[in-house]
């Protein structure tokens, strides 16, 4: 599938690009090449850039894992775990690395996220039997990670302040797209979690499932209540420092352990290290392949014709079309965060960063993932070339987030 969109996109752009040639456009093939190679110039950067982050995770991480410490998140998340990953055998360290990932993505911490799902995946690479092949896990893992719940928008809620500023508005309150964001990331990952499990057969109207639904209801009231009294500045701070302070806290917990229970840490961490350079500099032709496809389809403007298109159907059965300028945001975060995110900038620029597209661009970059990104850089971490129906069932997740975090808007600010 990944191969199918990678062409797809390469000859639409192309045509689109001799299309515009013809129309007296003299600058598009240039265009086209500088993304080509600015694109290819970020994925080496992305990619060079992870070597760091992935060393240090990597490295905590084995000492969690020869510490016991990640058996043991493992176990604690058991009951779960088994109704949603089946062929994961119990105990396995990759359900422990799974709850990390997952952890890391719901307080935003991105930049300890991807490594711990790297971490994961190479460990269901292990029990895999075609090495070649997605397994059921791995397609589950990813298209949960790629329609994850996000519990704050940290970066969207400083970006909207920053532009509210510039925009002279007085007493303006960031963060308040916090609940709306928090409901399209929930949307999000119930639609992937149920066309995963549609796709494989899991049943999902069991206890442990159905508790983890109604105790992620009372997280959100709770943290609902708590933060919303505070003003954004304070708001943000306090994320910041539930966040830092968790991870601080598990990386210390992960050495005192380890050192109490006679593990050569300083080695495990070594270890662990030299896993994560490995890991990041075999993610550069993915990585890149993906960006330079994209950058194609989006420098010939085949993005535009698609949102025209959009804007043409939506007027011809008599909907509103207020919800059409933000669209780009959320089909650009499939392909691209940073392309996205600047999007989100441009629409909040145009109409203003209180107005309903200002909002929903918001809510919709908070709450969707770069799907592509994801599949390419995980996938290809772990040399999987057959990919399955993984595509496919997160572009669900993505469309159904998309829908909803419209309707989302719609009901909060229209």
């Amino acid at each position: 599938m990944l191969n199918r969109i990678w062409v797809g996109f390469i000859l639409i752009g192309f045509v689109a690009a001799l299309l515009q040639l013809l129309q007296g456009d003299l600058e598009v093939f240039t265009r086209v090449l500088n993304g080509l190679f600015d694109t290819a110039k970020t994925g080496f950067d992305i990619s060079l850039g992870l070597v760091g982050v992935m060393s240090l995770w990597l490295g905590v991480m084995k000492i969690g894992e020869q510490g016991g410490l990640i058996q043991l998140f493992g176990r604690a998340v058991g009951p779960f775990f088994r109704r949603v990953f089946p062929d994961i055998p119990s105990g396995h360290p990759a359900s422990g690395s799974i709850v990390m990932n997952f952890s890391a993505n719901i307080l935003g911490l991105d930049n300890a996220a991807t490594p711990l799902g790297l971490k994961a995946m190479r460990e269901l690479q292990e029990i895999n039997p075609h090495k070649d092949t997605a397994s059921n896990p791995m397609i589950m893992f990813l298209v949960l990670n790629t329609a994850g719940i996000t519990l704050i928008p940290t970066s969207v809620i400083a970006i909207r302040q920053s532009i509210a500023l510039k925009q002279g508005l007085i007493g303006f309150n960031a963060a308040d797209i916090f609940l709306p964001t928090l409901l399209g990331t929930f949307v999000s990952f119930c639609a992937g979690l149920v066309a995963v499990a549609i796709w494989q057969r899991i049943n999902l109207f069991c206890r442990p499932v159905l508790a983890f639904f109604a105790g992620f209801a009372l997280l959100m009231g709770g943290l609902y209540w708590w933060l919303a009294g505070m003003p954004p500045e304070q708001m943000a701070q306090m994320i910041g420092l539930l966040g830092s302070g968790l991870i601080v806290s598990i990386i210390v917990l992960f050495v005192a352990v380890a050192a109490w229970r006679g593990i050569d840490v300083y080695e495990s961490f070594v270890e662990g290290a030299k896993e994560g350079f490995a890991v990041a500099i075999q993610i550069v032709p993915y990585l890149i392949a993906m960006l330079v496809a994209i950058s194609v389809f989006r420098t010939t403007g085949c993005m535009n014709y698609v949102i025209e298109a959009i804007r043409g159907a939506v007027l011809a059965v008599g909907l509103n079309d207020e919800f059409v300028p933000a669209l780009p945001v959320g089909l650009m975060k499939t392909l691209s965060g940073s392309g996205a995110r600047g999007l989100m900038v441009d629409v909040m620029t145009t109409y203003g960063v209180d107005s309903f597209q200002g909002k929903l661009a918001a809510i919709i970059q908070g709450s969707t993932e770069t799907t592509f990104y994801v599949l390419a850089v995980y996938f290809g971490s772990v040399n999987i070339s057959r990919t399955r129906y993984a595509l496919a069932c997160g572009l669900i997740a993505d469309a159904v987030g998309l829908v909803g975090s419209v309707l989302i808007a719609y009901a909060f600010y229209h």
